[in-house]
């Protein structure tokens, strides 16, 4: 089975030695996406809004390679301060509807350029 690379500038272009995602057969492995701003690379200010940035990144990741956020079937959320897991919750339901995707919540030490939220995500098209 072969694999494709999928890349997009409307997401921030991988800070590291990984793809935004990769596709093989009909299942996409969306890497972990946090807050950064997709134009300036910086990450956005705040609890709230690195959430729904995060969202917006796995989202444009999912439009490159042909799907939709609806297409997620599991998703895997980390956070430095599980206090935020309402907030994910709440943000979470403007992305995502009925069905919702499998999903694992994470406390961590600490994420990738002091983020204060990482998630990444499985996708099954078709």
């Amino acid at each position: 089975m072969s694999k494709k690379i999928i890349k997009t500038d409307h997401a921030p272009a991988a800070i590291g030695t990984y793809s935004q995602a990769v596709k093989t057969g009909n299942t996409v492995y969306l890497s972990g996406q946090i807050g950064l701003d997709p134009v300036s690379m910086q990450l956005v200010d705040g609890i709230e809004n690195q959430i729904d940035r995060v969202f917006q990144n796995l989202q444009a990741v999912a439009t490159a390679a042909d799907g939709a956020l609806a297409d997620v079937v599991k998703l895997n959320v980390f956070l430095t301060d599980l206090g935020h897991f309402a907030k994910v919750n709440e943000v979470m339901a403007q992305y995502f509807k009925e069905p919702y995707p499998a999903r694992a919540a994470v406390g961590v030490a600490s994420l990738p350029r002091g983020a204060l939220i990482e998630a990444d995500a499985v996708m099954v098209l078709g």
